[in-house]
C-alpha cells in the first residue's frame, strides 16, 4: 500500500533490494473518495516514478488489463504525481502538510509499535514530526513549528558567537578599549609618516627609498596580517585537538565502582566500551582532518616567517644602501616603527570587527531568545486551553482513547501532553490502575501495541466529520493477547467499521481467539480479504518462491 502511496524509492525496499524478482511487477490500489467516486493508481516497480490515474464511478475495478493509453493521468513525473495524489486525495484537514505525512500512523508495521507516536520513518529530529503530531490533536501547530525554527536560527546564532570568540584567542576586550588603542596607533602612525615623508635624499636614492616604503614595507605589513590570521586558526586547532580527548575510562570506573562495593560489570561495562569505542572511531577520524588542517597551517606559517625575514634582510640592506649618515638612521628607526605599528593596526582593526560583528550577534541573540520565550508562553496557554477544554479534539481524541483500551483490557489509559522545560510537547500513553495512577503496563510490547491502535482509532474517530483518512493498518494486531482480549479487540474494530472506517488487519491463525465448534467463525467471509498459507507458490502473496 505505501508504494501505491507513492514511497519513495528506496533501495532496501524489498521490491527494489530484489530487483530482478519484481521488475515486471505492476500494482494497482483503488481508493474510494469522500464523494463516492474512485481513483485507481498504477505504478510498476521498472518504472516507479512514471505514475498512471484513473477515475471512474464504480468500485471493485480491475483496471490491470487496461491499456496505459487509456489512463486519464499517465506517465506523471514522481513529484508531480504526488501533488496530483494529494489533491485528489482532499485530505484538507492535514494541511498544511502532504497525505505522506500521515501514512506512517495509517500503514503501522510490527517496527511502528514500539513508540506511539514517534513512528520510525521519524527518527530523526523531533522538529520534523512534533508540529504534525500536535496538530493531528488539535494543538496550535504553527506555534510549535515556529518555536523549533526559532531555537534553531538562535543556536546557529550562539554557533556563530561562539567562533568569533574562538578566533579573538578567548580573550574578549571591549570594544571600546580596543578603538581606543587603535586610534592612538593610527594616529601614531600618521605623525610617523609626516616625519618620513619630510626627508629630503640625493635625486639618485629616491628611487629606492620609494620602493623602500612602498613595496617592501606594504608587502611585510600584509605578510604581518597573514601571519596574524593564520595564528589564530592555529590557536582554534590545537584547542580542537584538546577537545577531543576521552577521558572515560570503563576499566578505571569499575576499580573505583568496586571500591565503593558497586557492581560495574557485564553489559554496562560492554556497553560504555561500545559507546567509546564509537565516539574514539568519529574522534580519530576528526583528528586526522585536524591535524592535517594543523600542518597545512604550520607550513603556511613558516613560509611566511622566511618571507619575511627575507624582506627584513633585503629592506635594511637597501637602507643601508642609502647612507650610513644620522639622517638615514633616523629615517631607518622610523621605518622599523611604522612596519611594527601597521601591523598593529591590522590586527586591531581585525580585533575590531570582529567585536562588532559579535556585538551584533549578542544583541540579536537576546532578541531571538526574547522571541523564543514569547512562543513558548504561546504554546503552553494553547496546552493548557485544549487540555481543559471538554470539547476539544484532544480532549476528545482522549477519551475514545480510553474507551478503547478499557472495551478490550479493561483497564483505563491516560493521553496526556505537557510542556517540558525547553518548551517542547511532552507526550504520553499510559495504562492507569484501579486507582487513576500510570502504570508501567504500556512498556511492554503487548500493551504499547495497543495502545498504538488505539491512538491511531482515536484519531480517526475524532477527525471522521472532516476531509481526513477513513482507513488505518495493523499488521498482527492480535499478537499475544488472551482470547478475551482479542474478541474485544474485534468488537471494537467492527464498531469503528460501523462508523464509517476502514480498520484492516493482519493476522495468523494462531493468533485467532479460540472458539467452541458450535460457535460462529471468528471472521465472515465479507471480513476476509485475502487468506495465505505456505502450501505451495499460490498461497503466496506474489504467487512465487521465498526469496
Amino acid at each position: 500500500m505505501d508504494f501505491c502511496f507513492l514511497a519513495g524509492k528506496d533501495p532496501k525496499f524489498f521490491l527494489f533490494k530484489h530487483f530482478d524478482l519484481f521488475k515486471d511487477f505492476v500494482f494497482f490500489l483503488e481508493i474510494e473518495l469522500e464523494d463516492g467516486s474512485f481513483i485507481t493508481i498504477r505504478r510498476s516497480v521498472e518504472d516507479a516514478t512514471k505514475i498512471a490515474f484513473k477515475q471512474h464511478e464504480a468500485g471493485h475495478q480491475d483496471l490491470s488489463a487496461l491499456a496505459l493509453a487509456e489512463w486519464g493521468h499517465r506517465d506523471v513525473p514522481f513529484e508531480r504525481a504526488r501533488e496530483l495524489l494529494d489533491g485528489l486525495l482532499d485530505w484538507r484537514a492535514l494541511k498544511p502538510w502532504s497525505y505522506r505525512k500521515a501514512l506512517g500512523y495509517l500503514l503501522r508495521s510490527q517496527e511502528d509499535f514500539r513508540e506511539v507516536f514517534q513512528l520510525r520513518k521519524f527518527a530523526s529530529k523531533h522538529a520534523d514530526w512534533k508540529p504534525f503530531l500536535a496538530h493531528l490533536l488539535g494543538f496550535d501547530a504553527k506555534l510549535i513549528a515556529d518555536h523549533y525554527a526559532k531555537e534553531h536560527e538562535l543556536a546557529k546564532k550562539q554557533e556563530t558567537a561562539q567562533t568569533i570568540k574562538n578566533e579573538l584567542g578567548g580573550s574578549v576586550e571591549d570594544i571600546s578599549k580596543i578603538e581606543g588603542i587603535l586610534l592612538l596607533k593610527q594616529k601614531d602612525a600618521e605623525k610617523k609618516q609626516v616625519l618620513l615623508d619630510a626627508f629630503d635624499f640625493r635625486a639618485q636614492d629616491k628611487d629606492r627609498t620609494k620602493k623602500v616604503v612602498d613595496e617592501v614595507d606594504e608587502r611585510i605589513a600584509a605578510l604581518n596580517s597573514e601571519r596574524y590570521s593564520l595564528s589564530q586558526n592555529r590557536k582554534k586547532v590545537q584547542a580542537s585537538l584538546q577537545e577531543d580527548q576521552i577521558l572515560f575510562s570503563p576499566d578505571e570506573a569499575q576499580r573505583l565502582f568496586g571500591e565503593a562495593g558497586v557492581l560495574f560489570q557485564g553489559q554496562i561495562k560492554k556497553d560504555f566500551q561500545q559507546l567509546i569505542a564509537f565516539n574514539r572511531a568519529i574522534t580519530d577520524e576528526r583528528r586526522g582532518y585536524l591535524q592535517e588542517e594543523f600542518a597545512e597551517i604550520e607550513g603556511e606559517l613558516k613560509r611566511v616567517n622566511a618571507e619575511l625575514n627575507a624582506l627584513g634582510k633585503k629592506r635594511s640592506e637597501m637602507l643601508s644602501f642609502l647612507s650610513g649618515t644620522d639622517v638615514f638612521t633616523k629615517y631607518k628607526q622610523l621605518s622599523d616603527e611604522m612596519v611594527t605599528l601597521r601591523a598593529d593596526i591590522t590586527s586591531l582593526e581585525h580585533q575590531k570587527g570582529h567585536l562588532h560583528r559579535l556585538q551584533e550577534l549578542r544583541a540579536e541573540i537576546r532578541s531571538l531568545t526574547e522571541e523564543r520565550d514569547h512562543l513558548q508562553a504561546r504554546i503552553e496557554a494553547d496546552v493548557d486551553k485544549q487540555n481543559s477544554d471538554q470539547a476539544s479534539p484532544f480532549s476528545t481524541i482522549r477519551v475514545f482513547f480510553s474507551e478503547i483500551v478499557e472495551e478490550v483490557i479493561d483497564r483505563k489509559a491516560l493521553l496526556s501532553v505537557a510542556i517540558n522545560q525547553v518548551g517542547h510537547l511532552d507526550l504520553k500513553a499510559e495504562i492507569l490502575d484501579g486507582s487513576g495512577n500510570a502504570t508501567s503496563a504500556d512498556l511492554g510490547h503487548t500493551y504499547r501495541k495497543l495502545l498504538c491502535v488505539a491512538f491511531d482509532m482515536a484519531v480517526l474517530r475524532a477527525h471522521l466529520s472532516e476531509k481526513f483518512p477513513r482507513f488505518v493498518y495493523h499488521d498482527g494486531v492480535l499478537e499475544s493477547l488472551d482470547d478475551r482480549k482479542k474478541e474485544n479487540l474485534l468488537t471494537v474494530v467492527r464498531r469503528y467499521a460501523d462508523l464509517g472506517l476502514q480498520p484492516v488487519i493482519t493476522l495468523i491463525d494462531s493468533d485467532l481467539p479460540v472458539r467452541a465448534e458450535d460457535d460462529a467463525p471468528v471472521f465472515t467471509a465479507g471480513e476476509i480479504v485475502v487468506t495465505l498459507h505456505d502450501e505451495g507458490d499460490r498461497g503466496r502473496i506474489f504467487k512465487m518462491r521465498g526469496w
